[in-house]
């Protein structure tokens, strides 16, 4: 029996072709996936207000999919708030300053324990923490301040982020829109970060060093440094700093331990870093703000679930539409797809597979050219729904590879829309940094764009 494609697969590829072209365009896309949801759910069920609850009910299954990776992430921000605001970042920091003592070791020493504090509590938040205490310190060493917001960038917002090995927000987004297990994008994505990594820092430190040595940047000590200091309070003695400074890695890292005992992934996994977050934002509040503990660690809460909506905002919508491409679309409108459909998404990745001959090498340039349009919005994230469709859909032509096209697309959409290309996500470690983020854009540029053709070439192997 042949694959039957109706109406709403050509709805769906119409719209998606859409979506692409207004990332491309850097207009929002919000709108856009609001009637191509009312359309698929007008032409599915042929009814005005089911199609207008549709909507609605689109969203509440997009927020119901989404709410663990939103709260993970109020939560650690608020956690890190504390944090800032008592001090014991400063003093959790303040041990690996005394290695920095030339550019090359402030580069790399500050990248990497950026890297291990975005792995924890996210990049926007990292920034805060590491840049205010290693930021004067990397200066004295004769790094520029321009190479300070590069390495956190990189190894925060890049490598850190794209993987998200630990909070597991990219991988579960893209998992869900492909539909295979968040373990499965994980492990496909670490051999894709690892050689993007790789190539994109030492490409940037090599780049960063020759122009350095030619004078086009210049170590200035006296870059107006940009300090949350404005915001730290003595709220604790150094006694008690000094003890949290070791207690809060020494629980993250039972986590990790745990996590690995315990074979714990996605829900799981973030249930019990996001659980122990929220005890020693508990513990910290009572402590630090003693009387006032309680009221403040409401506070805290309600300051990270500002930044978690908003920064996830912008991704419902998207998400709820390309949620309509798999098991969505039977939950949020109905039974309406043909009798022999496997999803729309399937649908059409067979329908592509007996049509046009593909190939793994067209498959993996054609998700990172996707995962780079979709990551010009500025997010990172809004887009790494698409990109874990469109894997599914050449996974399901070419008969492999889903999960390392998948991987590579939200790889791509991080990198170049999560903080390291796009000027106006930038803004935190180049505020830190007090430098351009055009420049700052400018600057990581050409690693970032070596690094993606490296990763794609090794994706085609590994597919």
């Amino acid at each position: 029996m042949g694959l039957e494609l109706t109406a709403l697969h050509w709805i769906y590829v119409v719209f998606i072709a859409l979506i692409i072209g207004f990332m491309v365009k850097r207009r929002d896309t919000t709108l856009i996936c609001i009637i191509g949801i009312f359309l698929l759910a007008l032409v599915a069920t042929g009814s005005l207000a089911s199609s207008i609850s549709g909507i609605f009910n689109s969203f509440i299954f997009a927020i119901t999919e989404l709410m663990s990776t939103i709260l993970i992430i109020s939560i650690i921000v608020a956690m890190s708030t504390v944090l800032t605001k008592s001090g014991i970042n400063d003093v959790m920091i303040a041990p690996f300053a005394k290695f920095i003592k030339n550019p090359a070791l402030a580069f790399w020493i500050i990248g990497i324990i950026m890297m291990i504090i975005s792995w924890f509590f996210w990049p926007s938040p990292a920034v805060a923490l590491l840049g205010a205490v290693l930021l004067p310190v990397a200066l004295r060493a004769g790094l520029p301040a321009l190479g300070v917001a590069m390495a956190m960038n990189l190894f925060g917002h890049g490598i850190a982020l794209s993987g998200d090995f630990i909070i597991q927000a990219a991988p579960k987004l893209t998992a869900d829109a492909a539909s295979i297990p968040v373990g499965d994008v994980i492990a496909a994505s670490i051999p894709l970060v690892i050689t993007m990594g790789v190539v994109t820092t030492l490409s940037a430190f090599i780049l960063l060093k020759r122009d350095m040595k030619l004078g086009r940047i210049k170590a200035d000590d006296n870059a107006g440094i940009v300090q949350d200091q404005a915001g730290s309070e003595e709220l604790l003695t150094l006694a008690q700093k000094k003890f949290f400074a070791i207690f809060i890695p020494l629980a993250f890292l039972l986590d990790v331990v745990a996590l690995s005992i315990l074979k714990l992934q996605g829900g799981d996994a973030t249930a019990l870093v996001g659980g122990t977050a929220v005890f020693i934002l508990l513990i910290l509040s009572l402590v630090a703000h003693k009387q006032q503990g309680l009221e403040k660690s409401t506070a805290y809460l309600i300051q990270g679930f500002q930044f978690g909506f908003k920064v996830f905002g912008p991704v419902i919508p998207i998400a709820a539409f390309f949620y309509l491409g798999d098991s969505g679309f039977n939950q949020i409108i109905g039974d309406h797809l043909p009798k022999t459909s496997l999803g729309i998404v399937n649908d059409l990745g067979a329908a592509l597979a007996a049509s046009v001959p593909l190939t793994k090498e067209i498959a993996a340039v054609t998700l990172t050219g996707i995962g780079a349009i979709t990551g010009l919005d500025g997010s990172g994230f809004s887009g790494i729904s698409l990109a874990g469709s469109v894997a599914k859909l050449f996974g399901t032509a070419i008969g492999s590879g889903t999960a390392t096209l998948t991987a590579l697309g939200q790889i791509t959409a991080i990198w170049v829309g999560g903080g390291t290309l796009i000027p106006w996500a930038l803004i935190p470690a180049a505020a830190m940094c007090n430098v351009s983020p055009f420049e700052l854009a400018r600057r990581n540029l050409l690693p970032v764009a070596i690094g993606l053709a490296v990763t794609t070439i090794v994706a085609m192997f590994l597919i």
